[in-house]
């Protein structure tokens, strides 16, 4: 029997080619592999449909929710799109008006020059099994290695149950120190005197309440570094390389950390400006 693999990938923003194309290139077994997603699975790219359908095919999976996710959710609950279709939901919108019905009719016949598609949209229309994904999602996932995974972030001077969800999809903090964390323990020189710094070999403990042996994040993309590859600071992994916009998916072998990636979603999908 195959040896199953565990994979955590990051935002996949509806970048339907991106996502199968990291899955293939990483060799990923559907049956016997696992998979974690960070969150943002919707609002980007075109193909958001695609995206579930693939993930449902996954026997071995924690999907964990994104801001997005919450969004669509939001939706799929009310029936009411959030902030007017912005932030790359139109995109989520025509993507199930594609794969969906309208009285009977495909919901792309319907005035989609003037946003009727949308207007139209119910979340009566998309499938049961798209519904309960989103509404099935993790606030996080942590394994039973103590490794954490969760889409933004957290306050660490406080325990992680203790915090509201609101919290988990939107932080930025935690990975911005993290970062200057970082900056700061790599000097090897010392910044008053401009000498070989005594203490560089010192590297303090990157603190929080809750002890995690490694924590991974999507949220912030890593193209704002410069990067279309995971970053890795403290004992932080950010797996957000810009497959939302106009880099890459990325999925990573948590226990091996070797990452496989898509083309760049400007190639991918041409014809669209993700989000």
């Amino acid at each position: 029997m195959k040896n199953k693999r565990k994979f955590v990938v990051g935002d996949i923003h509806g970048n339907y080619k991106g996502f199968k194309q990291a899955l293939q290139r990483a060799g990923f077994d559907y049956e016997n592999d696992e998979l974690i997603s960070l969150g943002d699975l919707c609002d980007g790219h075109s193909e958001t449909f695609e995206v579930i359908e693939e993930l449902l095919k996954i026997k071995n999976k924690h999907l964990v929710k994104g801001n997005h996710d919450d969004w669509w959710n939001d939706f799929l609950t009310t029936g009411i799109p959030a902030t007017n279709w912005q932030q790359g939901q139109a995109a989520t919108g025509f993507s199930y008006a594609k794969n969906c019905m309208i009285n009977g009719n495909p919901a792309r016949a319907i005035d989609e020059q003037h946003m009727g598609i949308l207007r139209n949209l119910k979340p009566y229309m998309i499938p049961q099994s798209h519904r309960d994904l989103f509404k099935n999602q993790l606030p996080y996932y942590e394994d039973e290695k103590g490794r954490l995974f969760i889409h933004g972030g957290f306050n660490r001077h406080y325990k992680l149950e203790d915090q509201d969800e609101f919290v988990y999809w939107w932080d930025r903090d935690l990975w911005s120190q993290a970062l200057s964390y970082e900056s700061m323990v790599g000097m090897d020189r010392c910044p008053v005197h401009d000498v070989p710094d005594p203490i560089a070999n010192y590297k303090p403990k990157f603190k929080m309440v809750d002890e995690f042996k490694e924590i991974f994040i999507g949220h912030t993309s890593t193209e704002f570094w410069g990067k279309d590859t995971p970053m890795h600071a403290a004992n932080i992994w950010n797996l957000d390389t810009g497959g939302g916009w106009f880099g890459r998916i990325t999925v990573m072998n948590i226990d091996t950390k070797e990452y496989y990636q898509s083309d760049r979603a400007k190639e991918l999908y041409p014809e669209f400006k993700g989000r």
